[in-house]
């Protein structure tokens, strides 16, 4: 269903838009372009007073996985948030060790704090860290809005499948320009 209305709590939801992963190659959508939408989505929630959170993620949870992890250190500046977000004081921060930003975090004891009742979601990967925290949103009992242009993956057909599949039994979905006219 496409997005039809926000509720007057919402909180803005960017997920991994970090320099270590907004440096590798997506499809279909360029980093650039979603972190571009990303921002501002941001300035216009903050230009609202409604709760902005910039999750990274910081390190993997344990376990055996088929596919291969990437071996040694990452970068020193691998997990900072990209610049372009305009990050600011007032923004809820959170960084997690795995997929999703609700596991592990305090993420819904501080959505909770500021009475949100509706997230709207972005960033990279839509598959992974998009999905995966959509997922617990919805079963946590939030409205859930994702912006379709301000996400992207590492995977062509892995994006096309949760924006077309699993995306619309979640929440509802929209392009950020349609969630910005909503904010009014």
């Amino acid at each position: 269903m496409p997005v039809t209305t926000l509720d007057a709590t919402t909180a803005l939801v960017l997920i991994d838009l970090q320099k270590g992963i907004a440096a590798l190659p997506t499809a279909p959508v360029p980093a650039a372009e979603v972190i571009e939408r990303a921002a501002g989505l941001a300035a216009a929630f903050r230009a609202r007073g409604l709760p902005v959170v910039l999750v990274n993620v910081t390190g993997g949870a344990p376990g055996r996985t088929e596919h291969a992890r990437p071996a040694g250190e990452p970068p020193a500046d691998w997990a900072e948030l990209v610049p372009e977000l305009g990050r600011q004081p007032g923004d809820l921060t959170v960084s997690k060790q795995g997929w999703g930003a609700f596991h592990g975090t305090d993420l819904d004891r501080e959505l909770r704090r500021r009475g949100v009742t509706q997230i709207v979601l972005g960033g990279i990967a839509t598959s992974i860290g998009v999905e995966s925290t959509a997922r617990a949103a919805y079963e946590h009992g939030y409205h859930v809005t994702l912006a379709t242009d301000a996400m992207t993956d590492l995977d062509a057909d892995a994006h096309r499948n949760s924006v077309e599949r699993v995306f619309p039994r979640l929440g509802e979905t929209g392009t950020a320009d349609a969630i910005r006219t909503l904010l009014g």
